[in-house]
């Protein structure tokens, strides 16, 4: 597909600001595509797999609802299965792909993600750095890295020992990843309650710079969630303007309408967030970026 034109000025910022570190990647599931297992995929795989008898066997929050049901309660166990499937997918990874090996590359310091897997902290650890890791404690079962973040590593990241801030819990706890129905909910319960459970590094960047939104859909309610969720907690995330790479509807939403006026349309309701649309693939938004970077790529392609 080709590439959807963007304004070289919207270019040219994003590029700045990835130079000198004034942005903040923030990666959803979307971005592992062709590496792991997507939400639908896994939730097919355990539906066949634990019989869940609806017509919903694509929602992950439905089915792993229906699998807590099944184990009499256990959600961690469920958790423990899901995060289980995950690792068995990074283990089993030799080669840092795309967004991730260029992500790695810039002088970054702080990286925010709603993924449970370790790519990136492969990622970064291959390229030389030595990142550090948090999880947002939603609830009080989570070791979420307190002593870290009290350190200098954890209140001043640096490019060469980034941050990686897990929002929705890391497989390395499997009870902290944000999974359930019930678990949407505490986490938006906790996080409007309490705005001190998002450290005052991670307030900061949310604040204070720009945002690459990379891997998340146009309906993806995770990112809506999230978004409104940490915009009523902290209202100064829309004072800069943001960047999200989408599919265009035309290829993401199957008859959805005429491609352009969809486009404008979601552009708009973007825009109330201060977010800009780069519409295309994260292959062609990359292969653009290394370019307008001036970095080779030698990097495997996503499939």
């Amino acid at each position: 597909m080709a590439e959807i034109a963007w304004r070289d000025g919207e270019w040219d910022r994003l590029v700045d600001q990835l130079s000198k570190g004034d942005c903040v990647p923030f990666v959803g599931a979307g971005a592992g595509a062709g590496v792991l297992p997507d939400a639908a995929k896994l939730s097919r795989w355990l539906a066949e797999k634990y019989k869940y008898p609806y017509d919903r066997p694509g929602d992950l929050i439905e089915v792993t609802d229906y699998l807590v049901w099944w184990f009499g309660g256990d959600v961690p166990y469920v958790k423990s299965l899901i995060c289980e499937e995950i690792r068995a997918g990074v283990d089993g990874l030799d080669a840092v792909l795309e967004p991730y090996a260029l992500l790695a590359e810039l002088p970054l310091p702080i990286f925010i993600t709603t993924n449970y897997d370790d790519l990136l902290l492969k990622a970064l650890t291959r390229a030389g750095k030595k990142p550090n890791v948090a999880i947002c404690p939603w609830h009080d079962q989570i070791n979420h890295g307190q002593e870290l973040l009290s350190s200098e590593e954890g209140w001043n990241p640096r490019p060469d020992s980034p941050l990686i801030y897990h929002l929705h819990g890391s497989m390395r706890q499997p009870q902290s990843i944000v999974l359930t129905n019930d678990d949407y909910e505490e986490f938006i319960t906790s996080l409007v309650a309490d705005r001190e459970i998002i450290p005052p590094v991670i307030r900061a960047a949310l604040t204070t710079r720009s945002l690459l939104f990379i891997g998340y859909g146009m309906r993806d309610m995770t990112f809506r969630t999230i978004f409104n969720g940490l915009q009523r907690v902290l209202p100064g995330m829309v004072r800069r303007r943001h960047v999200s790479v989408q599919l265009p509807p035309s290829v993401n939403t199957p008859g959805s309408g005429s491609g352009p006026s969809m486009m404008q349309y979601q552009a708009a309701r973007f825009d109330k967030w201060r977010i800009s649309i780069y519409w295309g693939t994260i292959d062609e938004f990359t292969g653009e970026l290394r370019r307008r970077l001036g970095r080779h790529d030698d990097t495997p392609q996503q499939g």
